[in-house]
């Protein structure tokens, strides 16, 4: 295994660095699938949806990618808050618009560097889930811990700052729980998922000022990540508005906003991928 990089992954080039033969091929063939299966799809122009986008990260080299997919947002629906999407969705009355929330992952310090200045600069806002047991932590001080966030354990990323979490929130951003650890809630019993849920919603309240009303679930898989059986209501249980998965889709009215299904995007994607997962056949 490669050793972690001396400092801080700041680009994507950077991130894949370690990718191996077989997983750059499989991107590849991925790629070349996803150009020719978008030809026959177009934005999706009926009403009533919701659709939240998320990302993990905005590194460096994908400012220019994530303010063009900004624009295309914009071109195809209207970018709105969680709340208010969260609101849409439970009120269980159909809206005659498209709309766009947009989110991240992890909690990165590249959001603050990157994609808050691109948001704010477009008039738009997002909502950022924060593994709150990883902020303010210190790539010097915790190197050993930061390294293996991702199982490869050879990526060393830099995390917020409570303070940067403050400076998002005046910036029109939403801070929610991403839990404490990033762990799998389905590895873990009642009281551990619980206690997950209730003491990151703690953290950020306390060290934002600010109530923490939405939890999206790390990895977010149903039946391999979380149980929808029981960890949506245990996220209820402990206050939350909301529950954000994985799972590909649109978001109508009348849905529950503790099943909320998420597109999956990277900043540097074409407009063809953006087409192909976010439309509609032709």
């Amino acid at each position: 295994m490669p050793a972690p990089a001396a400092r801080p992954i700041r680009t994507l080039r950077e991130f894949t660095a370690t990718d191996g033969v077989g997983t750059r091929l499989r991107g590849m063939a991925r790629s070349a699938a996803i150009w020719a299966l978008s030809a026959g799809r177009s934005p999706l122009r009926s009403n009533g949806w919701v659709r939240f986008p998320y990302y993990h990260h905005v590194f460096d080299d994908e400012r220019a990618g994530f303010e063009r997919q900004l624009r295309y947002f914009k071109n195809v629906a209207d970018i709105i808050g969680i709340d208010d999407a969260v609101s849409m969705i439970s009120s269980g009355r159909s809206s005659p618009g498209r709309y766009i929330c947009i989110t991240f992952d992890d909690g990165f310090k590249n959001w603050i560097e990157n994609a808050v200045p691109i948001l704010v600069d477009a008039g738009a806002t997002a909502a950022f889930f924060v593994a709150a047991g990883y902020i303010g932590s210190s790539p010097e001080r915790d190197r050993d811990r930061l390294v293996e966030f991702y199982e490869d354990g050879n990526r060393l990323m830099e995390f917020l700052s409570w303070q940067d979490c403050q400076r998002m929130q005046d910036a029109g951003m939403s801070i929610g729980s991403h839990s404490v650890n990033h762990v799998h809630l389905l590895n873990l019993d009642d009281d551990a998922a619980a206690a997950e849920l209730a003491l990151s919603k703690q953290m950020i309240e306390q060290n934002t000022g600010q109530p923490c009303r939405h939890f999206c679930c790390p990895f977010g898989r149903a039946g391999i990540d979380y149980d929808p059986s029981r960890h949506p209501g245990m996220a209820k249980a402990a206050g939350y508005s909301s529950f954000l998965t994985g799972h590909r889709g649109a978001n109508r009215a009348g849905a529950s906003a503790f099943d909320i299904r998420r597109d999956h995007l990277l900043a540097n994607w074409g407009d063809h991928q953006l087409r192909y997962f976010l439309g509609a056949p032709n």
